[in-house]
C-alpha cells in the first residue's frame, strides 16, 4: 500500500480490509454492516468482494455480499459490467444517477491506509446516508 504522491492506485487496494458501515435512513433508523472488503487482482483489474453481516434497524442480522469490478483507472463497475463511478485518486466527490434516485459519495484518503467512503442517496425510492470505514486487516 504505497503512497505515490499522485494519489491512490489500484495496487494500493489489493488485499483484505476490515469494513464497518453505518446506514442512517431518512426516518432516523440505523442499520450496520460489519465485515470485510477484499480486492483480488483479476483480468487486468480487480474484483472487490464485500462480505459480512448486515444488522437491520429491527435487530435482524443477515449475511450480505456485494461484488464490484475495479480497473487500473479506478473505474468501478457493477458485477454485470455496468459503469458505477470513478474513484478520485486523491479522494473527493463522485456521483451516480440511478433514476429516479441520485447517489453522491465522498472518498477520504487523508488517514491512509485507513480510509472512508460516505454515500448520500436521495430520491423518491431511497433516502439514506452510508458511512464506511476501511482499515487494513492484519
Amino acid at each position: 500500500m504505497s503512497d505515490t504522491g499522485q494519489g491512490r492506485r489500484l495496487a494500493d487496494f489489493i488485499g483484505s480490509w476490515r469494513l464497518e458501515r453505518q446506514i442512517r435512513h431518512g426516518d432516523g433508523s440505523v442499520a450496520r454492516f460489519d465485515g470485510r472488503a477484499e480486492w483480488r487482482a483479476e483480468g487486468g483489474g480487480a474484483l472487490c468482494l464485500e462480505t459480512g453481516t448486515l444488522t437491520l434497524p429491527d435487530g435482524v442480522a443477515v449475511q450480505a455480499e456485494r461484488r464490484y469490478l475495479w480497473d487500473e483507472a479506478l473505474q468501478v463497475r457493477f458485477q454485470d459490467g455496468r459503469f458505477f463511478h470513478a474513484v478520485p485518486p486523491l479522494g473527493g466527490r463522485v456521483a451516480h444517477d440511478c433514476p429516479p434516485d441520485r447517489y453522491e459519495a465522498t472518498y477520504d484518503f487523508a488517514e491512509w491506509p485507513r480510509w472512508r467512503c460516505t454515500w448520500r442517496v436521495r430520491g423518491p425510492r431511497k433516502d439514506y446516508a452510508m458511512h464506511g470505514l476501511y482499515a487494513p486487516e492484519g
